[in-house]
């Protein structure tokens, strides 16, 4: 091949090549863990397999059971499901969370900048020594001198 010769001759020559050379076998030991797997897979019942391969009706309940299972998540309970009770419990939840949500804005609001400063500075720091004391405790454990006789 020449230097002028255009870089998609070069292209349907190294592929031209490729297509020639002889496919590769498995080992026998790799094909027969992966028939068998394949086997056990296909083996499998229809609700053990991905969505896409359960039977129209299931996956129209699933849908139809998920709608109603988030209307009353969202609804707080005010759905008339049959059999499910009422998600009041959820409200109070909810109402104890807002109110750590806004004590904790309202600490945040009466910290000085400084100290936010230095909480990050103090918790990187932390991570640091946690790292380096990790590292050495590997070191220490782990990795032996070449020719120490410790078992």
């Amino acid at each position: 091949m020449t230097t002028n010769e255009s870089p998609e001759a070069l292209e349907r020559l190294i592929e031209h090549a490729l297509h020639e050379l002889p496919l590769r076998q498995a080992p026998p030991a790799l094909e027969s863990r992966v028939l068998r797997e394949l086997a056990r897979r296909a083996a499998l019942p229809w609700w053990r397999r991905s969505f896409a391969h359960w039977p129209l009706p299931a996956r129209a309940a699933f849908l139809v059971v998920c709608g109603a299972l988030i209307s009353v998540a969202f609804l707080g309970g005010t759905t008339a499901v049959a059999g499910i009770r009422s998600l009041a419990w959820a409200r109070e939840v909810g109402a104890i969370t807002d109110s750590a949500a806004d004590l904790a804005a309202l600490l945040a609001r009466s910290a000085p900048p400084i100290w936010v400063y230095e909480s990050i500075a103090v918790c990187a720091v932390l991570y640091a020594a946690l790292f380096g004391l990790g590292a050495a405790a590997y070191r220490t454990l782990y990795l032996q001198p070449p020719g120490s006789s410790i078992p």
